[in-house]
């Protein structure tokens, strides 16, 4: 898995929410562009629309107050119109209409925000996993080391399918890997593959 491309389509109004959504997938090795990170620091629509016909896979977050975006709207058709797949992101069921409605997606659980985005990883992974029945794909995430004057790669394999990343997450248990120079423990959150602690 290297060089996928994920495109989230969101209102302006729902950056926060994506920030805290997105926080902890943007740490595996594919690109996740923002919209309205992506137009702040580009300046325009034009690069942003680049992003978007690159990507493999489109995220539209549509919630109470998003959902009739026209901005939102017109990214999903644009990925649709080229054959690619998106990924609904939502509020209530409801919210999925027009092109959308009927699609996979996820619902936002607001008070469990842990679970949406483990939710939200299990749909990634589905899309981005290589063909065939059998295959599973190659997730991990790589980072340096935080030991002062290390700094060596670290990299977190993640070979447990969804399912078990959950049972682990409600038995309490957590993700492990260490520094092959400094020998540095890193822990990370199952469900979400959030970065915990560090032991040396």
């Amino acid at each position: 898995m290297t060089g996928e491309q994920v495109f989230v389509s969101h209102a302006e109004g729902d950056l926060t929410l994506v920030g805290e959504l997105f926080s902890t997938v943007k740490n595996f090795p594919f690109g996740v562009h923002i919209a309205l990170e992506d137009v702040e620091s580009a300046g325009s629509r034009g690069r942003l629309e680049g992003r978007l016909a690159n990507s493999d896979v489109v995220v539209a977050v549509l919630t109470e107050g998003s959902a009739d975006d026209t901005w939102i709207n017109q990214e999903i058709g644009y990925a649709l119109a080229r054959d690619i797949s998106v990924v609904p992101l939502y509020d209530r069921p409801g919210l999925t209409a027009g092109f959308v409605e009927g699609v996979e997606g996820v619902t936002i659980d607001r008070n469990d925000l842990t679970r949406t985005i483990f939710e939200l990883l299990c749909r990634l992974r589905a899309e981005l996993e290589p063909l065939g029945a059998l295959s599973v794909p190659n997730w991990y995430v790589r980072f340096p080391c935080t030991v002062p004057d290390c700094g060596h790669p670290v990299t977190l394999a993640i070979e447990q399918d969804q399912p078990k990343l959950w049972r682990l997450h409600q038995h309490g248990k957590l993700l492990e890997t260490s520094c092959d120079v400094c020998r540095a423990t890193y822990y990370f959150e199952p469900a979400t593959i959030g970065f915990v602690r560090r032991e040396r």
